[in-house]
């Protein structure tokens, strides 16, 4: 069968008339055909050619196939034929929509009306006036509530008003159609793909943008209708081996559907919106449809809004149980189904501790966040060393940057780790926290070059939680003390203008447990004695311009950044996999580049009843008025507005413009660095008195670097979030070949 587009095109540049039913109808009239088909009968040559020489015939197309999506939602689609051919029409705007994206002339297309046509007849005049986008949505959203088509038809009556708690199945299990729906709604939403990386993020998607507002009447139920698909998915369902061979499960495409439609519509930057913040204020019902305050996004309304702790725990196991689904090891290979879409529940749960400050709260609660916790770590490790998964790794420790800036966390990591997931790290005996500790270290000393921005990220989730943790393994000991000796190597010092920042915050996570928890830690106290040359060499760091020439010299002979430990500590645990990079060809996206610890963090201070206040506006002032920055720790303040002032003053620029270490440089930060606490004969003096009474300073105020919302991240999330439902939508390959311009597609 030749191609439609084509016999469109070879018309000319004469246009047909939108009157001549005959010659458009053949275009979704056919019975037999897939979103495959429609793929592969209309080729994305004959979309661009039909595009520039007969642009009317084009807008025609889009126009009677919107035109027939309408009268379908609005006749209920009773018959198949008219089933049929909605469906045939929607796939046929979701193969024409991006080649529609791509060119910067056609984008207003979808916003404009069209002159003088009526609406499926008899319609009022305002709604002629809609722009076609919206007509589009609308008519999509109708469809996905039409009885017998998306939904069954007993349950019409109870769909549009939801009960006060948002559960409750909406699009039954074996209907492909709602799919076909949602696959159209994301490349409507997809226009975002079109438009390069800015630095303003606050610029929102006028699709999302109108799909999310009052102006959609099934907006509430729409949104309970994707989260519930989601959290309520059981991809083992009764735990029968090999079940998945026989059977096909239609509901996990679905489900991915919706995962990344909901992920989408909650494409939301907190940080530059002016409405207020989402707090999670609540009124009587769960959810319901007053206009509340916060954000006019509706979907993230109500995200921010959902209070009830059956539903928090009805989320929270659901993500959990999905999350946990690939580690589920079996001794049957390949017997248990295993899901594909981890990345997007990632977002979701991101999107829900940021929006939901209540879901975060229940979330740290109980030891259940251990569930969310083991998994990440599992992921972290699993991708350290495939470059094509470096955005797994970011929103990975992303995630727990945001849960380290709550103290609940840092105490919920002391429950014993039991459950064996067969990980590629040393064996251990401990907690949680040991389990953190090793993967991260193992992050840093085996993964690949482009994980370097992360380090310091990962040591302050360690700095973060370091007050609370009450018993390190010698395992875990040994790892911290073997990251401070990598790292305060004279030629990792210099080479870089921030490196030494990761030499203060171990001395932070250190000086915090010594501090704080000294008595249970007798392992790590045994580290920092038997290391204590470590400690040595650092005060005794030296600082004249010849020495500096001398360690950067040793620089260009090192042959990788961070030596390996070589010790009985190597075995990994049994039937785990080594961590193996991508394939060569494997496909990525690029991402946009995340703002340093400084922006993405704000300091603050944990007072007696563990009640926190903010540092930062006090602390940044101090900062740029050169004047003595005495509200914060000296281990603080190397960081921020003085550092970069330092910068320029103490370093020098050579000619070539790379810059030089000077003995300025390096005393400004040796002299701050916190080596009292660590110093071996006082531990000596804390262990021979057998009671810290008396002997450890006044303890310094606990400082936590908490996560706060800002444009960069909220930019590199959708970056990271497009890139992820590109890639995965390859069947059919939606978006592929076309010009995307927010990332660039690479291959490993």
């Amino acid at each position: 069968e030749g191609s439609r587009d084509e016999e469109m095109h070879t018309r000319g540049d004469r246009p047909v008339e939108a009157t001549d039913d005959a010659f458009w109808d053949q275009f979704w009239a056919d019975t037999a055909t897939s979103v495959q088909d429609v793929f592969a009968l209309v080729p994305a040559a004959e979309i661009r050619a039909v595009r520039e020489e007969s642009p009317s015939n084009l807008a025609t197309l889009c126009y009677k196939a919107l035109e027939k999506l309408v009268q379908g939602a609005e006749s209920g689609c009773h018959s198949e034929k008219e089933k049929q051919i909605v469906l045939n029409c929607s796939r046929l705007l979701t193969r024409i929509l991006p080649y529609i994206f791509e060119d910067p002339d056609w984008r207003g297309f979808f916003w404009s009306t069209v002159p003088g046509a009526g609406r499926g007849g008899g319609d009022e005049d305002d709604d002629n006036a809609r722009p076609l986008a919206e007509s589009l949505l609308l008519a999509v959203a109708d469809l996905l509530f039409c009885p017998d088509f998306t939904v069954q038809s007993h349950r019409k009556s109870t769909v549009v008003s939801q009960p006060a708690s948002f559960r409750g199945h909406v699009w039954p299990p074996g209907l492909r159609f709602p799919m076909e729906l949602l696959k159209l709604l994301l490349t409507c939403f997809s226009e975002a793909v079109y438009l390069p990386p800015s630095s303003d993020s606050s610029n929102a998607n006028p699709w999302v943008q109108f799909f999310c507002s009052t102006e959609n009447r099934h907006a509430l139920p729409l949104f309970t209708s994707l989260l519930n698909i989601v959290c309520a998915y059981d991809p083992v369902g009764y735990g029968i081996p090999y079940n998945h061979l026989l059977f096909s499960d239609y509901r996990e495409p679905l489900v991915e559907e919706a995962a990344q439609v909901l992920i989408v519509t909650l494409d939301y930057d907190t940080a530059t919106s002016s409405s207020p913040t989402v707090d999670g204020t609540t009124t009587s019902t769960a959810m319901d449809d007053t206009d509340p305050p916060g954000p006019d996004n509706l979907f993230v309304n109500y995200l921010s809004r959902i209070h009830r702790e059956e539903d928090f725990q009805f989320i929270l196991k659901g993500l959990a149980r999905l999350l946990s689904n690939p580690l589920a090891q079996t001794y049957l290979p390949n017997s248990a189904k295993k899901i594909q879409f981890h990345q997007e529940l990632l977002v979701l749960f991101w999107k829900l501790c940021d929006f939901n400050k209540k879901f975060l709260f229940f979330v740290l609660k109980s030891s259940d966040v251990l569930d969310i916790l083991v998994p990440i770590l599992f992921f972290l490790n699993d991708a350290r060393a495939d470059q094509s998964r470096v955005g797994l790794m970011h929103i990975g420790v992303f995630i727990l940057l945001l849960l380290s800036g709550e103290r609940n966390f840092g105490v919920r990591l002391n429950k014993p780790y039991s459950v064996r997931v067969p990980m590629d790290i040393p064996v251990f005996t401990g907690t949680h926290a040991d389990l953190l500790i090793v993967v991260f270290h193992k992050i840093i000393t085996s993964g690949h070059q482009r994980l370097q921005p992360l380090f310091d990220c990962l040591l302050t989730i360690i700095v973060n939680v370091s007050p609370y943790l009450k018993s390190l393994s010698m395992v875990a000991a040994n790892k911290l003390l073997h990251l401070l000796e990598a790292f305060s190597t004279t030629w990792f010092l210099f080479s870089t203008v921030q490196n030494h920042h990761l030499v203060f915050f171990l001395l932070e996570v250190f000086n915090n447990i010594i501090q704080y928890q000294f008595d249970g830690n007798s392992n790590l106290v045994y580290a920092i004695i038997r290391k204590r040359n470590v400690f040595h060499q650092l005060a005794n760091l030296p600082t004249d311009a010849q020495s500096i020439q001398k360690a950067l010299q040793r620089k260009k002979k090192a042959p990788e950044p961070i030596s390996r430990t070589n010790s009985q500590e190597a075995i990994s645990m049994e039937g785990s996999r080594p961590a193996a990079p991508a394939e060569p060809g494997t496909l990525k996206t690029s991402l946009v580049a995340t703002p340093g610890i400084d922006k993405l963090t704000e300091k603050s201070q944990v007072s007696e009843d563990g009640t926190m206040r903010s540092l930062e506006p006090e602390s940044s002032q101090a900062l740029s008025e050169g004047s003595p920055a005495a509200v914060v720790s000296d281990a603080e303040s190397w960081s921020g507005v003085r550092l970069r002032r330092d910068r320029r003053r103490l370093s020098s620029a050579s000619s070539s413009g790379q810059w030089n270490p000077t003995p300025d440089w390096v005393m400004s930060w040796k002299s701050k660095l916190p080596l009292g606490l660590t110093d071996e004969s006082e531990i000596l003096k804390f262990l021979q008195h057998g009671t810290l009474v008396g002997l450890l300073p006044v303890p310094h105020p606990i400082l936590i670097r908490k996560y706060q919302a800002n444009s960069g991240t909220a930019m590199w999330f959708r970056t990271y979030m497009w890139g992820v439902i590109y890639l995965r939508n390859v069947d059919p390959p939606i978006w592929y070949d076309t010009d995307v311009k927010l990332f660039e597609i690479q291959r490993v």
